[in-house]
C-alpha cells in the first residue's frame, strides 16, 4: 500500500512540474509571433534560384512551424512576388513562387505578399502584428543575406524583439571583386553581424534548442 502511495505521489508531482513547465514555457511565449520569410519553391533543387541547404532549412522551419502550432502560436507567412523588370524567380503564376510544402499554410495563418526584400515594406505586416499585440519574432527563412535580414533590421527599429533559428535559414554563393564567396562564410557571417553587439538586432538560436525551450 505504501509503495502504491509513493508511486502515485511521485506520478503526481511529476505531472505538476510537467504542467508548471509549459506554463512558464507558455508565458514565455506571450505576444511572439512565428514569421517565415520566402520558403518558396525556387529555393529548392530544380527552382530558378537554388540555394545551399534549403531542404534542411526547410525541414528545419517546419519543425518551429508544428511548435508554433502544437502551442496555438500565431503564425505569418510571408511570399515574395517578382514585380521588378528582369526578375527571372518568384514570377507570379509560376509554381517556383508558390510558398513550399514543407511549411504550407494553414487555414487562419496570415500570408503577407511582399515585393522588396524588407518585408514591412509596402505590406500590412506591421499593422497585422500590432493589432495582435505582437512584440517578439522568431523568424527563419531565405535568403539568410538579403530578406531575412532586411525583415529583421527593420524589425528591430520597429521597436520589436528578435530571434532567428540560424539553421531554418539559407543563402547562396556571391560573388565579390571577381572571386566567389562561398554560401556556408556568408551564412555565418551575416548571423554572426545581425547578433553583434549583444544580440542587439536578433538572437541566434538553432532549431533543436528553440523547440527545446532553450
Amino acid at each position: 500500500m505504501k509503495n502504491l502511495l509513493k508511486s502515485t505521489l511521485t506520478l503526481c508531482l511529476a505531472l505538476l512540474s510537467l504542467i508548471s513547465m509549459n506554463a512558464q514555457q507558455k508565458r514565455k511565449m506571450e505576444n511572439t509571433a512565428l514569421l517565415i520569410i520566402d520558403v518558396q519553391n525556387d529555393y529548392f533543387p530544380g527552382g530558378k534560384m537554388t540555394l545551399e541547404g534549403a531542404e534542411q532549412a526547410g525541414k528545419n522551419a517546419q519543425q518551429v512551424l508544428e511548435y508554433f502550432r502544437k502551442n496555438d502560436l500565431p503564425v505569418i507567412h510571408i511570399r515574395h512576388i517578382s514585380t521588378n523588370e528582369g526578375a527571372t524567380f518568384f514570377l507570379p503564376g509560376t509554381s517556383g513562387a508558390e510558398i513550399h510544402a514543407l511549411v504550407s499554410p494553414s487555414i487562419g495563418e496570415k500570408v503577407i505578399e511582399k515585393h522588396f526584400p524588407n518585408s514591412f515594406r509596402d505590406t500590412d505586416l506591421l499593422k497585422y502584428l500590432q493589432s495582435e499585440k505582437i512584440e517578439n519574432l522568431v523568424i527563419a527563412g531565405m535568403m539568410t543575406d538579403v530578406c531575412v535580414e532586411s525583415t529583421t533590421r527593420a524589425s528591430f527599429d520597429l521597436g520589436f524583439n528578435n530571434i532567428i533559428i540560424g539553421d531554418a535559414t539559407a543563402t547562396r554563393d556571391r560573388e565579390l571583386y571577381g572571386q566567389v564567396v562561398n554560401a556556408a562564410d556568408i551564412q555565418r557571417s551575416f548571423l554572426a553581424g545581425i547578433s553583434a553587439l549583444d544580440n542587439l538586432y536578433a538572437r541566434i538560436v538553432n532549431t533543436q534548442d528553440f523547440v527545446k525551450g532553450k
